[in-house]
């Protein structure tokens, strides 16, 4: 990892401060504290990192991994304990995370609850035994979308794990919020989540599994008809997002980039539109699927090996978000509002609020002259200095069917030096009056100001 003295110090104290509350926390409630499990050794974790799933052999030879590194990838998923390929992606820095060298629970195909029984954890620790390490791989893989049933076991094998391996971290990736909730049967096996309710889902994730991170899957452009899945898109992102905040984990999402249905393509809008709301809501992982053929159609790289029309939108985006890291990674995020959504469906249902204008004792006054919607999220610096910044996402256009170009006003409290900054790079503020300052947003654009 990078050698930042200061913000780790800062981490560290933050993290011993969030656990000394979540220790209040759940004593009131019976619950023990998770102790985490931080190793990170290959991964930069003052940095975003930006993941794809599926590198398929038919790309693994140095012009296409030199192309994975070009369009701004940082690691990748569902990679298979192939050496030559593991050596091109090392030699361009890319980092892996191997779903072949550890069983694989994959609950769709097996019964929720039973994933100790079928998979106990001498054969995990068998596996790990057997494997030589590599420098390009980052993490094991050990399943998909486990019920809450199974979460206990998934725990332990982490902490196992942890010992075996010297440099990898486990990853496991959660469901997202439309997967079944219909009422359990008497053994529990018929739900997908193995809870009563999404909410209840992550917080046993919170409350069992040892990792700083929680990461799941939402892709919201699925199908024709998917405007209802904005709202639940929202309501989803609320409830992970929160629970990272309580319990002082890392928010890691995956994100679409290829489509359903074969007549679907996602735009670079659309892109962006997913992305820069997941940051609102302090993202720190965005992963990509599917960079070649996973599921679905319409990948970065299709199965001939030849690059798609999503492959210059991705390298785009990434691009705008590693050009955003630096300064969003100074600061992690307190809050998500909602601004401006009135005669609009994309909350609907949701249960989630919203406001005319966004106020938080720094910023004050913040709307855009058309009241159109916004997603800001509220961040205080890591280094406790006093400094404050907001990320907002102009969030009027989902589907990309009508982008447009907003003003947004708002007003700083006495003293401030106010920054903003895109992906493009840095952003012009104009000094409409004191302490009053207006620029301009672009409809699906991400925007970080600072108070300084």
């Amino acid at each position: 990892m990078s050698n930042h003295p200061t913000k780790k110090q800062t981490h560290t104290l933050t993290r011993l401060f969030t656990t000394a509350v979540l220790f209040l926390l759940t004593m009131s409630t019976g619950a023990q504290p998770a102790t985490y499990c931080t190793k990170h050794a290959r991964m930069d974790r003052n940095r975003i990192n930006i993941g794809v799933y599926h590198l398929q052999p038919y790309a693994t030879d140095e012009p296409h991994i030199r192309d994975l590194h070009d369009c701004g990838i940082d690691f990748v998923l569902c990679m298979r304990d192939e050496r030559p390929a593991l050596d091109l992606l090392y030699k361009y820095g890319v980092g892996a995370i191997l779903y072949d060298v550890l069983p694989q629970w994959w609950p769709k195909q097996k019964k929720n609850g039973q994933m100790k029984e079928i998979y106990p954890l001498n054969m995990y620790v068998k596996a790990a035994k057997k494997w030589k390490d590599h420098p390009a791989v980052w993490g094991m893989d050990i399943g998909d979308e486990p019920s809450a049933l199974d979460m206990a076991h998934c725990a332990d094998i982490m902490r196992e794990m942890e010992k075996q391996f010297s440099n990898q971290f486990i990853y496991l990736c959660l469901y997202p919020n439309y997967a079944s909730v219909t009422e359990n049967t008497a053994d529990q096996t018929l739900s997908q989540l193995g809870t009563r309710t999404y909410a209840e889902y992550i917080k046993e994730y919170c409350r069992l599994i040892p990792a700083d991170y929680l990461c799941y899957d939402y892709y919201v452009y699925s199908s024709l008809t998917n405007a209802n899945k904005v709202p639940k898109y929202f309501e989803n992102l609320q409830i992970a997002a929160d629970a990272c905040t309580a319990t002082n984990r890392s928010l890691w999402i995956t994100l679409q980039v290829n489509s359903k249905l074969p007549e679907l393509w996602i735009s670079l809008n659309q892109l962006r539109y997913q992305a820069y709301t997941a940051m609102a809501f302090g993202a720190e992982n965005i992963i990509w699927a599917c960079y070649t053929a996973g599921w679905w159609y319409n990948q970065v790289v299709d199965k001939d090996g030849n690059k798609t029309e999503q492959y210059p939108k991705l390298q785009q985006v990434n691009k705008e978000i590693h050009a955003l890291s630096p300064v969003y990674m100074k600061y992690r995020r307190t809050g998500t509002s909602f601004v401006g959504f009135n005669n609009t469906p994309w909350l609907n249902g949701s249960g989630i609020q919203f406001s005319a204008e966004y106020n938080d004792g720094v910023f004050g006054k913040l709307c855009t002259a058309d009241l159109s919607p916004l997603v800001i999220g509220s961040m205080v610096s890591r280094n406790a200095d006093a400094t404050h910044a907001i990320f907002v996402c102009s969030a009027d256009d989902p589907h990309n069917k009508a982008p447009r170009q907003h003003t947004l006003h708002f007003t700083t409290a006495p003293g401030k030096i106010i920054k903003a900054h895109s992906g493009e790079g840095e952003v012009p503020v104009k000094l409409i009056d004191k302490n009053c300052y207006a620029l301009t947003i672009q409809s699906s654009q991400g925007i970080i100001i600072e108070a300084l």
